[in-house]
């Protein structure tokens, strides 16, 4: 037995031990079970918030969050030094744990941060720093830039206090938190700085700084220093300056939109075996939804420019698969020219509709006036959401607006773009003026290389907002005298915390190349070929020309070498003539003729050349991209420019000139185009090939012969005898 001399001597020397920043139990702290709680404070559900506890969610952490529902007396800290009333919350919660040796407590902010692993791996990480008490680092220095002398040097890493994120054994925690008395609008990060500098506590408590991230990782200023990883099914972030894997990500000062970015692949929400883990996490299935009980929607449309395939875009909006008497409609045109269109719009939909308003320039609203109307109006009728769409939008597909409405996201987007290029709807990443820049992503995202629904800083054009995201007093505005209105709207929801999405799971539709738009034509759509080619094409090419232009597809031969196919649409066909009746300077059909040089015409017709309507650029446009590749085809080995100097519309009639003679034509093959229909527009006509007395009559409205010129097929026009014919002639490669 030990004497009591012994006993006495035994505790002096543990005692003298901590007295020197010896703790007697280190040792065994590594084998020993501790439990991990992480707690936060957080006075309301952010997006941010609830994007944190879907990150503990996914690892199991267990996580307390205090100060839900109170006030926030901390300042504001977004601006300006703050946050002692976090300090002050969390000591009223965790007084209970003060004492517990087998707990680690976690502080960690949770509107901006990200965890990317659980408990054990934060548990195995800290202990290894051989810490009492580990605060997290960052390259700045904030409040007070005075003391960065005060702070001891590391060999490495990052040098300055970030009281985001620190844990601790709790004991340990407690007294760090209760070390000094902190004011609601004191700075908790001054208050953890002032900590760590007094030198005597730092050794005495064993705090460290994670100064190589290999715990917390803070983007401000750091953002160089990380790199998305993708391994399989996991995403993670990788700090490459100092070969750290980090748990738990923050977004401190300006870097939260960053975070954002970082976040739509973090804690599992999008991998590269996988895909988008997330997106249908918060799903609402219309389908389990009586349409009785569907969300009232306000349909928003704004015409702000002179814009084409506008019938097409009323078009789509009037094919949407959602009940019309669950839509109020707001229409805001700026464009007298397409007033006719929304004013029949509107009226034409208007006992189906809850209620249609039609703003019209008279009203001398700007657009960002009429935007923030709608909005209003979306709120006085308290719509469950608010459906943007601008007219440089085409939306083919009609459950788009479900598909929105499912995503359940505060302000979501289908991701359209001009096709075959980059502009899109959307931004990955705004600069630090509130500007465009490109993320990482960007490129991916818009090629359709990753699909899934993208946590973006800007969106525009077409999106759809929860109506309880904008009500009063926090409804965000469209008018600012320094911005654009969707660069002012994104920005107010960016300020308020709200999250914007883009998503590409779906096809929604594309934008319309604004450039260059026509405007003194009857039908000015025309114009649009090379501008806006897919959406000409689905107004004015036949849907057999496809087939024909398989290789694989055989065309009609109904004469040696003269061939029949598909081409141009009957719309094309209706609005090429009237187009040269609208223009209506006809030639007399006589040799003389001045639009020729030489002024000469040996087989002369009643006719309008392209040129005379300004389409002629347009039409060589036309030859060369939808001709040309089925000339290749039928004529095999010959390789043109297929570019023709004769374009023009022929008009037949019995009192003008019902037939042409026998011809060759100066070519090395012509396309001959009806533009209407035998037996309804006229009788008789057609052509003969003479040399093998061979004819095509009632060529369908849209359909062209080709055949070669010059040598081997000399045809006549064969007489008109009732009605008014037309037909469009190419003389191709003469």
């Amino acid at each position: 037995m030990k004497t009591m001399a012994q006993y006495s001597f035994f505790i002096l020397f543990i005692i003298l031990l901590q007295a020197f920043g010896f703790d007697a139990s280190s040792g065994s702290k590594a084998d020993k079970e501790y439990e991990l709680l992480v707690v936060t404070v957080a006075t309301e559900e952010t997006d941010g918030f609830k994007r944190f506890l879907r990150s503990t969610d996914k690892y199991d952490v267990n996580v307390k969050v205090v100060g839900m529902g109170e006030e926030w007396t901390g300042g504001d800290i977004v601006n300006w030094p703050g946050g002692g009333q976090k300090i002050n919350l969390l000591k009223t919660a965790l007084e209970e744990y003060k004492d517990r040796d087998d707990l680690i407590l976690l502080f960690s902010d949770s509107y901006d941060v990200i965890f990317t692993t659980g408990a054990e791996e934060i548990i195995r990480k800290f202990q290894e720093m051989d810490a009492n008490l580990v605060i997290s680092a960052e390259s700045s220095i904030w409040p007070d830039p005075t003391l960065a002398s005060q702070y001891p040097e590391p060999e490495v890493g990052y040098p300055f206090v970030c009281s985001g994120l620190y844990m601790g054994y709790a004991p340990y925690f407690w007294s760090a938190l209760t070390y000094r008395d902190i004011a609601d609008k004191d700075d908790d990060q001054l208050f953890y700085t002032q900590l760590y500098l007094d030198s005597s506590r730092r050794e005495e408590w064993k705090i460290k700084l994670d100064h190589v991230a290999s715990l917390f990782m803070n983007l401000n200023g750091a953002r160089d220093d990380v790199k998305l990883l993708f391994e399989g099914a996991n995403s993670m972030l990788q700090n490459t300056k100092y070969r750290t894997v980090p748990a738990i990500i923050h977004g401190n000062g300006p870097s939260k939109l960053y975070l954002n970015q970082l976040g739509n692949y973090l804690a599992n929400y999008w991998t590269q075996d996988k895909g988008c883990l997330a997106c249908g996490e918060e799903r609402i299935d219309l389908r389990t939804i009586e349409e009785t009980e569907y969300p009232v929607v306000m349909l928003a449309l704004f015409i702000e420019q002179q814009t084409p395939f506008i019938d097409e875009y009323f078009k789509n909006i009037e094919d949407f698969n959602y009940p019309k008497n669950k839509m109020h409609l707001y229409i805001h045109v700026n464009v007298m020219l397409h007033y006719h269109h929304a004013k029949n719009f509107a009226a034409k939909w208007e006992n189906e509709y809850l209620s249609t308003t039609t703003v019209i320039p008279a009203y001398e609203r700007s657009e960002g006036e009429a935007r923030d109307e709608a909005l209003n109006l979306c709120n006085e009728v308290e719509c469950d959401y608010h459906f943007v769409i601008d007219s440089n939008v085409r939306l083919f597909n009609p459950e788009i607006l479900k598909r929105l409405i499912e995503q359940n996201k505060p302000v979501i987007a289908p991701m359209v773009n001009i096709p075959d290029k980059l502009w899109s709807n959307f931004w990955g990443e705004v600069n630090l003026e509130g500007y465009y820049a490109r993320s990482d992503d960007y490129v991916d995202i818009v090629k359709g290389n990753r699909k899934g629904v993208w946590n973006v800083p800007f969106v525009s054009t077409v999106y759809l907002i929860q109506g309880k995201r904008v009500r009063s007093p926090n409804t965000p505005s469209y008018v600012s005298a320094h911005m654009d209105p969707d660069m002012k709207i994104c920005k107010d929801l960016r300020d308020q915390g709200i999250f914007m999405y883009v998503m590409n799971i779906y096809e929604a539709g594309r934008i319309l190349n604004m450039d260059g738009v026509e405007t003194s034509h009857l039908h000015n759509d025309l114009w649009q070929m090379s501008l806006n080619p897919k959406q000409w094409e689905e107004k004015y090419i036949h849907p057999g020309y496809w087939t024909a232009k398989d290789p694989d597809t055989d065309v009609e031969l109904i004469c040696p070498d003269v061939y029949l196919f598909p081409i141009l649409s009957e719309t094309f066909a209706d609005h090429l003539v009237e187009e040269m009746e609208n223009f209506g300077q006809w030639s007399n059909g006589g040799n003389q003729d001045t639009r020729l040089e030489g002024g000469y015409e040996n087989v002369p017709t009643r006719d309008i050349h392209m040129n005379q309507i300004g389409y002629e650029k347009h039409w060589l446009y036309f030859l060369s991209h939808y001709v040309g590749p089925i000339c290749e085809k039928l004529y095999w080995g010959y390789s043109g420019r297929h570019y023709a100097i004769m374009n023009f519309v022929v008009r037949y009639r019995p009192d003008e000139q019902p037939s042409l003679r026998p011809h060759h034509d100066s070519s090395t093959y012509t396309i001959n185009i009806a533009l209407n229909t035998q037996g309804k527009d006229y009788e008789g006509g057609g052509a003969r090939f003479t040399r093998y007395n061979c004819s095509c009559i009632g060529l369908k409205k849209g359909w062209t012969l080709m055949h070669p010129g010059k040598l081997t097929h000399q045809h006549e026009g064969l007489p008109t005898t009732n009605g008014t014919r037309y037909i469009m002639i190419s003389f191709i490669d003469p």
